[in-house]
């Protein structure tokens, strides 16, 4: 490998470590937000609001730049292609990267969604404290998969794909499990507590956001495999 194609490889991979923690570091804002409640309420007073930090806020400043930074991530690698012709190889690895930005802008953006809509659920009038233990696995499971993912990119060197596929396979598995276990329980909710059914539909599909980073972890996960492997890429 060149020198100047070997450190702009390098480059890019820096600028994606940061993305990929960027969005894990969000997800774990967001875990802490949802257990410690810590939200502002309209009605509380100054001195009251001025006590509190919340959390569900801090993930929006988290990850206010990462279309940007994605952004300049792809400009990268397409220069890159322009200006190295990179082999069979390099060029695996290139077209993983440009599509893993992708991956992690959608796990981004459905965070943000979920910090933003689960403030708002905190403060409704929907029982959520006897659904925490699922909510909080379910979570923990999506925020697994991503730190599977960040600690193989860390340590691609000695990384083995093929044992993070699994990996991340096992955890979007218990994500559709509690997924199904929350459906369950908020579907009987529903019929329950009627007058708040449109609230309770709303958590239901709020916390799909978490199920759905589970999800897009797979995909880097393929895409990891396929620039070291080759084959087909399966994104979809």
């Amino acid at each position: 490998m060149l020198p100047r194609y070997e450190s702009k490889i390098n480059e890019i991979q820096s600028m994606l470590a940061r993305l990929i923690s960027e969005v894990l570091q969000a997800h774990l804002k967001a875990l802490s937000a949802y257990k410690n409640r810590n939200v502002v309420r309209p009605k509380e007073s100054d001195t009251q609001r001025n006590r509190k930090t919340d959390e569900f806020d801090d993930v929006k400043g988290i990850l206010k730049t990462i279309q940007k930074e994605a952004n300049a991530i792809d400009n990268e690698i397409v220069k890159t292609f322009a200006l190295f012709g990179p082999e069979a190889q390099e060029l695996r690895l290139l077209i993983s990267y440009l599509k893993m930005t992708n991956e992690l802008i959608r796990i981004g953006e459905g965070t943000k969604k979920y910090a933003r809509r689960m403030k708002e659920h905190c403060e409704s009038d929907c029982n959520l404290e006897s659904l925490d233990d699922v909510i909080i696995k379910l979570h923990s499971s999506s925020i697994a998969a991503i730190q599977f993912i960040a600690e193989c990119f860390n340590n691609h060197a000695e990384c083995d794909y093929e044992d993070l596929y699994r990996s991340v396979m096992v955890e979007e598995s218990k994500c559709d499990d509690l997924l199904s276990i929350l459906e369950k329980e908020i579907l009987s909710r529903i019929i329950i507590e009627g007058e708040l059914s449109i609230e309770y539909v709303r958590i239901l599909s709020t916390l799909r956001k978490l199920e759905r980073a589970s999800d897009h972890a797979i995909n880097i996960a393929k895409l990891m495999l396929y620039s070291k492997d080759g084959g087909e890429i399966q994104s979809y």
